[in-house]
């Protein structure tokens, strides 16, 4: 999960708190990442299914998300939101979103 430093120190794994865990919860990484200003906002993102960590879309707030696999999160192809960062930044492909 990335909480502790090394492998071979398990006495620093019984010292670990909730907030330890909480804070590897998708939506505080997404917020971390800047993919939502609020963690209500981005657990409402994450409902509707927009998000996906790796191949998979996720639609469990409380799903917890390793320091391996925060890399891969990412918005789902056919999200409106992706659609919408998209055109902002200019790098809207109209092929691939038809031509809306």
């Amino acid at each position: 999960m990335g909480l502790i430093k090394s492998d071979n120190k398990l006495q620093e794994a019984a010292e670990l708190t909730v907030s330890a865990f909480c804070r590897r919860r998708l939506p505080v990484i997404m917020v971390r990442l800047k993919m939502a200003q609020s963690l209500r906002l981005a657990i409402t993102y994450i409902e509707q299914g927009h998000v996906r960590v790796g191949p998979e879309t996720v639609t469990d707030p409380a799903f917890l998300v390793t320091r391996a696999m925060e890399d891969h999160v990412t918005w789902v192809p056919t999200s409106k939101i992706r659609k919408t960062i998209l055109k902002y930044s200019g790098q809207l492909d109209d092929f691939e979103f038809g031509q809306n």
